[in-house]
């Protein structure tokens, strides 16, 4: 009787007690040993994974790299100055993550999704590991439908087709931010989404862009994610894995993407100065070992999918930095033997004023003709050749040496060309407008002009097309091969027009 007395008593407590044990989990922690610049040693968290994200105090995060017997290494994602040795760490369960959807449209963000543009949280409703498997190559399609830059010499001379991974390098200050932005802006009205990744650049510089965005109506079908260069390196390092994530969630939905990589110069630098503080050994200039394989699997991300797998396409646009126009050295080499191809922007000419500073016969598309469209094939098939054709015989000029006169017009008929080739930033031409601009210059219409008149006579036969050959623009732009007749006709035009202007300023 007494035995149920007690029990009849302690009933309610042994439940409670049951309640609590059943609510309680396991939750492994370990303890800062060491915190660096930008990095951290933890004891304990037997368990934990590579790349898992782990909880420091006061909300900071960092990611498990080194898993070594006695310590892991972690690379730190937030300022590390209020944590100390003894600091308690803990596991979340979870690896590095980054939003995706349409609500990061016109948003700048950060590689955590955290929003840097004062205009409230993002509300997305899914998160991606920033590491992802690249597609297998039987998941691959051809890259066949071009990616249009709106620049003259890039989509006559070196095009890019959707899919397509075309580095731009170049020395600083040669306009290699100027070519993406400008493919960027001339997306707009169009069916590609725009991702610009900047990496370790100066936050002025970062504001310009997306100035320059807003002011051109483009921010809304882009995503700017950003990594300025006060940020730690560790946040660097994860920022263009983490606006891929972002962009293959649209690739997968049958979308068309155009990422920006600016720059992965200084990813690269990053990266090295993480390994170095985490001990990993040195290798040629100080970079690890794993630096190949680091750019290899994030470029390996951009393809162009199958139909039966969304048919989507992911372009990139990785930029690099060269110093003193060193192409051979190390990260520029790793890069060259990654991508499709590389626009060479030379000092040189961006000195001289040409405009944007391609240097032709220093760049390279591998994929080529088969991206563009038919009608650049009939008009500029060799303008390339015949363009360093001119700038040999220009050099070899410049000696004083007595020319043939096939000599002299090849030189002068190249002069015209480069003016044509110029284009000022932000002004982007339709590839009906740049099929205009080449074929009169081809066709020999400007040789009667000075090279200062080029530029001019150019904007007069393209507003004279655009107004008089509507249905042969269209036809252009819908990927149909110009016939001879539709050729006679625009050169028919494209010669009235030349002519009106002359008499109008001999009259």
């Amino acid at each position: 009787m007494l035995c149920d007395m007690l029990d009849h008593l302690f009933a309610p407590l042994t439940q409670a007690l049951e309640n609590r044990l059943t609510t309680l989990t396991v939750q492994e922690t370990g303890t800062v040993t060491h915190v660096g610049q930008g990095i951290a040693y933890v004891s304990g968290l037997p368990g934990v994974q590579a790349e898992e994200l782990v909880r420091f105090p006061g909300s900071l995060f960092g990611m498990a790299y080194n898993l070594d017997a006695d310590e892991i290494g972690v690379i730190l994602l937030g300022d590390s100055a209020h944590i100390a040795a003894g600091a308690e760490v803990r596991r979340t369960k979870r690896v590095v993550d980054a939003p995706v959807g349409h609500a990061l449209l016109g948003r700048v963000v950060d590689a955590t999704g955290r929003p840097l543009d004062h205009q409230g949280p993002v509300r997305t409703v899914e998160r991606r590991s920033i590491e992802q498997t690249a597609p297998a190559i039987m998941d691959r399609a051809p890259v066949t439908v071009p990616l249009q830059t709106g620049l003259k010499v890039v989509d006559a001379l070196i095009p890019i087709g959707r899919g397509q991974r075309e580095l731009i390098l170049g020395d600083r200050q040669t306009g290699k931010t100027a070519i993406a932005l400008d493919t960027i802006l001339n997306q707009r009205g169009g069916d590609v989404l725009c991702i610009y990744c900047a990496i370790g650049q100066r936050s002025a510089a970062v504001a310009k862009v997306i100035a320059d965005l807003h002011a051109y109506d483009a921010l809304d079908t882009c995503i700017v994610v950003v990594a300025s260069g006060e940020d730690p390196p560790g946040l660097q390092f994860i920022t263009p894995y983490a606006a891929t994530t972002m962009a293959e969630y649209f690739m997968e939905q049958g979308r068309d993407v155009l990422i920006v990589y600016d720059d992965l110069t200084r990813h690269a630098r990053a990266y090295r100065e993480l390994s170095l503080l985490l001990r990993r050994p040195p290798g040629r200039e100080a970079y690890p070992g794993d630096i190949f394989y680091i750019h290899s699997r994030l470029l390996e991300r951009s393809t162009h999918l199958r139909p039966e797998y969304g048919g989507g396409s992911l372009t990139a646009l990785p930029i690099v930095e060269t110093q003193a126009q060193n192409l051979s050295a190390y990260i520029p080499t790793n890069l060259i033997s990654i991508t499709d191809g590389q626009l060479y922007l030379s000092p040189e000419l961006f000195q001289k004023g040409l405009l944007p500073a391609v240097d032709v016969g220093k760049s390279v598309s591998r994929v080529g003709g088969k991206t563009q469209l038919p009608a650049y094939r009939s008009v500029a098939g060799d303008l390339r050749l015949s363009y360093a054709q001119f700038e040999e015989l220009e050099t070899f000029s410049r000696f004083g040496t007595r020319l043939d006169e096939h000599t002299r017009q090849t030189i002068e008929r190249g002069r015209r060309v480069r003016e044509v080739l110029k284009q000022p930033q932000y002004n982007t031409l339709s590839a009906a407008e740049q099929m205009v601009s080449l074929y009169a210059v081809v066709e020999g219409l400007f040789d009667g002009l000075t090279p200062d008149d080029v530029s001019a006579a150019e904007q007069i036969v393209r507003r004279a097309v655009s107004e008089r050959l509507p249905d042969m623009c269209a036809q252009i732009e819908t990927g149909k091969p110009l016939e001879d007749a539709d050729r006679d006709v625009l050169l028919r035009v494209s010669q009235e027009a030349i002519e009106s202007r002359v008499e109008s300023r001999g009259a």
